[in-house]
Protein backbone atom coordinates (compact mmCIF):
# COMPACT_ATOMS: atom_id res chain seq x y z
CA UNK A 1 0.00 0.00 0.00
CA UNK A 2 1.44 3.41 -0.92
CA UNK A 3 2.22 5.91 1.79
CA UNK A 4 -0.81 7.87 2.89
CA UNK A 5 -0.42 11.65 2.73
CA UNK A 6 -0.44 13.62 5.96
CA UNK A 7 -3.91 15.14 6.20
CA UNK A 8 -4.03 18.71 7.43
CA UNK A 9 -7.46 20.10 8.24
CA UNK A 10 -8.21 23.80 8.18
CA UNK A 11 -11.15 24.21 10.54
CA UNK A 12 -13.02 27.05 12.19
CA UNK A 13 -16.17 29.16 12.08
CA UNK A 14 -17.62 30.68 8.94
CA UNK A 15 -15.73 33.47 7.20
CA UNK A 16 -12.36 32.84 8.84
CA UNK A 17 -10.38 32.35 5.63
CA UNK A 18 -10.39 28.53 5.56
CA UNK A 19 -10.80 28.17 1.80
CA UNK A 20 -8.32 30.91 1.03
CA UNK A 21 -5.79 29.40 3.44
CA UNK A 22 -6.35 25.87 2.11
CA UNK A 23 -5.73 26.97 -1.47
CA UNK A 24 -2.66 29.01 -0.48
CA UNK A 25 -1.15 26.13 1.49
CA UNK A 26 -1.79 23.71 -1.37
CA UNK A 27 -0.07 26.11 -3.77
CA UNK A 28 2.86 26.68 -1.39
CA UNK A 29 3.50 22.98 -0.85
CA UNK A 30 2.54 21.90 -4.39
CA UNK A 31 -0.09 19.49 -3.08
CA UNK A 32 -3.86 19.15 -3.60
CA UNK A 33 -6.61 20.44 -1.37
CA UNK A 34 -10.12 19.22 -0.69
CA UNK A 35 -12.73 21.89 -1.16
CA UNK A 36 -15.72 22.17 1.13
CA UNK A 37 -18.30 19.87 -0.47
CA UNK A 38 -21.19 21.52 1.42
CA UNK A 39 -20.84 24.69 -0.62
CA UNK A 40 -21.32 22.90 -3.95
CA UNK A 41 -24.10 20.70 -2.58
CA UNK A 42 -26.13 23.54 -1.05
CA UNK A 43 -25.71 25.78 -4.11
CA UNK A 44 -27.41 23.17 -6.28
CA UNK A 45 -30.42 22.81 -3.96
CA UNK A 46 -33.62 24.64 -4.89
CA UNK A 47 -34.57 24.80 -1.20
CA UNK A 48 -33.03 25.26 2.24
CA UNK A 49 -30.97 22.32 3.43
CA UNK A 50 -32.49 19.80 5.86
CA UNK A 51 -31.09 17.40 8.45
CA UNK A 52 -30.88 14.55 5.91
CA UNK A 53 -28.82 16.75 3.59
CA UNK A 54 -26.05 16.88 6.19
CA UNK A 55 -25.50 13.13 5.83
CA UNK A 56 -25.27 13.50 2.05
CA UNK A 57 -22.85 16.40 2.48
CA UNK A 58 -20.73 14.31 4.85
CA UNK A 59 -20.62 11.40 2.39
CA UNK A 60 -19.69 13.77 -0.44
CA UNK A 61 -16.95 15.38 1.67
CA UNK A 62 -15.44 11.98 2.50
CA UNK A 63 -15.65 10.80 -1.10
CA UNK A 64 -13.97 13.98 -2.35
CA UNK A 65 -11.29 13.68 0.32
CA UNK A 66 -10.55 10.07 -0.67
CA UNK A 67 -10.29 11.02 -4.35
CA UNK A 68 -7.95 13.93 -3.62
CA UNK A 69 -5.80 11.81 -1.27
CA UNK A 70 -4.89 9.64 -4.27
CA UNK A 71 -3.48 12.73 -6.00
CA UNK A 72 -1.38 13.78 -3.00
CA UNK A 73 2.25 12.86 -2.59
CA UNK A 74 3.00 13.91 0.99
CA UNK A 75 0.29 16.34 2.12
CA UNK A 76 -3.44 16.77 1.66
CA UNK A 77 -5.10 19.99 2.77
CA UNK A 78 -8.72 19.62 3.84
CA UNK A 79 -10.92 22.72 3.88
CA UNK A 80 -13.06 21.30 6.71
CA UNK A 81 -13.81 17.81 7.96
CA UNK A 82 -16.77 16.06 9.54
CA UNK A 83 -16.35 18.00 12.79
CA UNK A 84 -17.83 21.01 10.97
CA UNK A 85 -20.87 19.05 9.81
CA UNK A 86 -21.27 17.69 13.34
CA UNK A 87 -21.23 21.21 14.83
CA UNK A 88 -23.77 22.49 12.30
CA UNK A 89 -25.99 19.47 12.80
CA UNK A 90 -25.95 19.78 16.57
CA UNK A 91 -26.50 23.53 16.46
CA UNK A 92 -29.35 23.48 13.97
CA UNK A 93 -31.01 20.11 14.70
CA UNK A 94 -29.67 19.10 18.15
CA UNK A 95 -28.56 15.74 16.71
CA UNK A 96 -25.98 14.23 14.36
CA UNK A 97 -26.41 11.21 12.09
CA UNK A 98 -24.75 8.08 13.51
CA UNK A 99 -22.77 7.55 10.30
CA UNK A 100 -21.14 10.97 10.69
CA UNK A 101 -20.18 10.24 14.31
CA UNK A 102 -18.79 6.81 13.31
CA UNK A 103 -16.70 8.33 10.52
CA UNK A 104 -15.44 11.06 12.84
CA UNK A 105 -14.17 8.38 15.21
CA UNK A 106 -12.68 6.26 12.41
CA UNK A 107 -10.96 8.75 10.13
CA UNK A 108 -7.45 9.91 11.00
CA UNK A 109 -6.07 13.39 10.49
CA UNK A 110 -2.58 14.53 11.29
CA UNK A 111 -2.81 18.24 12.10
CA UNK A 112 -5.60 20.76 12.63
CA UNK A 113 -5.23 24.47 11.93
CA UNK A 114 -7.99 26.27 13.85
CA UNK A 115 -8.78 29.62 12.22
CA UNK A 116 -9.67 32.50 14.49
CA UNK A 117 -12.51 35.00 14.05
CA UNK A 118 -10.14 38.00 14.10
CA UNK A 119 -10.66 38.84 10.43
CA UNK A 120 -13.69 40.73 9.11
CA UNK A 121 -16.85 38.85 8.20
CA UNK A 122 -17.36 38.53 4.44
CA UNK A 123 -20.95 38.36 3.31
CA UNK A 124 -21.93 35.20 1.44
CA UNK A 125 -25.45 33.85 0.83
CA UNK A 126 -24.44 30.44 2.23
CA UNK A 127 -23.18 31.82 5.54
CA UNK A 128 -25.59 31.96 8.45
CA UNK A 129 -24.07 33.64 11.52
CA UNK A 130 -22.39 37.05 10.98
CA UNK A 131 -23.18 38.20 14.53
CA UNK A 132 -19.92 38.63 16.51
CA UNK A 133 -21.36 36.77 19.51
CA UNK A 134 -22.24 33.79 17.31
CA UNK A 135 -18.80 33.83 15.69
CA UNK A 136 -17.27 33.71 19.17
CA UNK A 137 -19.69 30.95 20.20
CA UNK A 138 -18.68 28.78 17.24
CA UNK A 139 -14.98 29.49 17.66
CA UNK A 140 -15.12 28.28 21.27
CA UNK A 141 -17.12 25.23 20.21
CA UNK A 142 -14.47 24.27 17.63
CA UNK A 143 -11.72 24.97 20.14
CA UNK A 144 -13.32 22.63 22.71
CA UNK A 145 -13.96 20.00 20.05
CA UNK A 146 -10.38 20.12 18.83
CA UNK A 147 -9.21 19.25 22.36
CA UNK A 148 -10.82 15.84 21.76
CA UNK A 149 -9.14 15.37 18.36
CA UNK A 150 -6.42 12.76 18.17
CA UNK A 151 -4.04 15.18 16.44
CA UNK A 152 -2.14 18.36 17.24
CA UNK A 153 -4.08 21.61 16.94
CA UNK A 154 -2.54 24.99 16.14
CA UNK A 155 -4.55 28.21 16.48
CA UNK A 156 -4.15 30.45 13.43
CA UNK A 157 -4.89 34.17 13.63
CA UNK A 158 -3.88 37.46 12.10
CA UNK A 159 -4.12 38.82 8.58
CA UNK A 160 -4.35 36.39 5.68
CA UNK A 161 -0.59 36.73 5.10
CA UNK A 162 0.11 36.13 8.79
CA UNK A 163 -2.20 33.11 8.74
CA UNK A 164 -0.32 31.64 5.80
CA UNK A 165 3.07 32.25 7.44
CA UNK A 166 1.93 30.77 10.78
CA UNK A 167 0.35 27.78 9.02
CA UNK A 168 3.46 27.02 6.98
CA UNK A 169 5.56 27.16 10.14
CA UNK A 170 3.11 24.91 12.02
CA UNK A 171 3.17 22.37 9.17
CA UNK A 172 6.97 22.44 8.87
CA UNK A 173 7.30 22.07 12.65
CA UNK A 174 4.87 19.15 12.62
CA UNK A 175 6.68 17.46 9.72
CA UNK A 176 10.01 17.98 11.47
CA UNK A 177 8.70 16.31 14.63
CA UNK A 178 7.19 13.37 12.75
CA UNK A 179 10.37 12.88 10.70
CA UNK A 180 12.34 12.67 13.93
CA UNK A 181 10.02 9.93 15.21
CA UNK A 182 10.50 7.63 12.23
Amino acid sequence: MPNQPKKIVIIGPESTGKSTLSAALAAHFGEPWVEEYARKYIQQLDRDYHFDDLLEIAKGQIQLEDVMAKQAEALLFCDTDLHVIHVWSEHKYQKTADWILEQMARRKYDLYLLTDIDIPWEEDPLREHPDPEMRTFFYHWYDRLMHTADAPVVAISGSLDERLTKSIKAIEDYLGKTAGNQ
